[in-house]
């Protein structure tokens, strides 16, 4: 899953996703919170992979604990209605300050909802970093 859409939450906390992400999402998928303020929307596939992972996290590590509870119990499954949109929870939409416009990103094996505002201001330091990130990365044999 790769591209970035612009779109609008409606009053009713509903999203449309656009046709190019429902296909690759199958049926349904989950709805979770992300990291920098976003939500993280998996195929359920990837999503139960996801999850194992977790599950295999030692339990007395405080950071494992932590991440399983950020990921898992916020996460809700979502299905298209026949309009292709699904239905952002409450809780999820206050988390990541959605407001109306929001920015639905696919990276690679999920997508990120986004705040359009918030997805400026991450894009823009972002790409003012990206060498840095870039010399980082390639240390470690990434790039």
């Amino acid at each position: 899953m790769i591209g970035e859409y612009n779109h609008s939450l409606d009053p009713k906390k509903r999203l449309a996703v656009p046709s190019k992400f429902r296909k690759e999402l199958g049926d349904g998928a989950v709805v979770t919170r992300g990291l920098d303020n976003c939500l993280f929307v998996f195929p359920r596939e990837r999503w139960q992979e996801l999850a194992d992972q977790l599950a295999k996290l030692p339990l007395a590590q405080q950071n494992a604990r932590s991440l399983a509870r950020l990921f898992l119990s916020s996460a809700t499954e979502v299905e298209f209605d026949g309009l292709g949109r699904i239905l952002i929870p409450e809780h999820l939409k206050r988390y990541a300050g959605l407001e109306r416009d929001v920015v639905i990103a696919g990276v690679h094996s999920r997508l990120e909802i986004w705040d359009r505002k918030t997805w400026a201001a991450y894009q823009a330091k972002l790409e003012k970093d990206s060498d840095s990130i870039a010399e980082k990365l390639g240390e470690l044999g990434v790039i």
